[in-house]
């Protein structure tokens, strides 16, 4: 079986448990952790994925950030900023890139309050990757974990070891009280 098969397989199982109404905004993030390197395999069947939710009954719901940095700097008034960013990144300063990260957390936040039958419901992210390098997931999960009323999934391209996450494999990791998901044999948590 594919690592994307098993990461399926391991995710279809934790969706069609129980979904605890009272817990905290933390606890109702999924990271579906694989393998960089699966980017492009993970996104030809990202299909299945939302077959998997609606097989055990619920809803499903993405949204694709893979674009977003772009989006942003071609915005007004952060459009004034772009070609300057282009000559030289490191002009791009603290303010600008404050403001795109309250961008993203305003479009999830956004997106979990406008999602029907919220509290059985699947807001599934990727595209994260490409946010690195701009800002850092763990920085933006807590700014809307709150809005969370039924699961966000987030596809996570990296490692989850010792109870840590690290984008790209790159940084060093974080501890998030997120569900792991991974595309081991048989692990799951709950």
């Amino acid at each position: 079986m594919s690592r994307i098969d098993l990461l399926r397989k391991n995710y279809q199982r934790i969706c069609g448990l129980p979904w605890d109404q009272h817990i905290a905004g933390a606890q109702r993030v999924w990271l579906a952790v694989y393998d960089k390197e699966d980017e492009r395999k993970l996104r030809h069947r990202f299909g299945d994925f939302k077959e998997a939710t609606e097989r055990v009954g619920h809803h499903w719901q993405s949204i694709d950030f893979t674009d977003a940095f772009a989006n942003w700097l071609c915005s007004p008034p952060y459009s004034d900023y772009a070609e300057s960013y282009f000559e030289s990144p490191s002009r791009l300063g603290a303010a600008p890139m404050a403001a795109f990260k309250k961008s993203v957390a305003g479009q999830l936040t956004q997106a979990l309050q406008a999602v029907e039958s919220a509290d059985n419901t699947v807001v599934a992210i990727y595209g994260v990757a490409s946010l690195f390098g701009f800002l850092r997931i763990s920085e933006i999960l807590p700014m809307f974990e709150n809005a969370i009323r039924g699961r966000l999934l987030v596809f996570f391209p990296g490692v989850y070891e010792q109870d840590n996450y690290r984008l790209l494999d790159a940084r060093d990791g974080w501890n998030y009280h997120a569900v792991p998901i991974t595309a081991s044999e048989g692990e799951v948590r709950k």
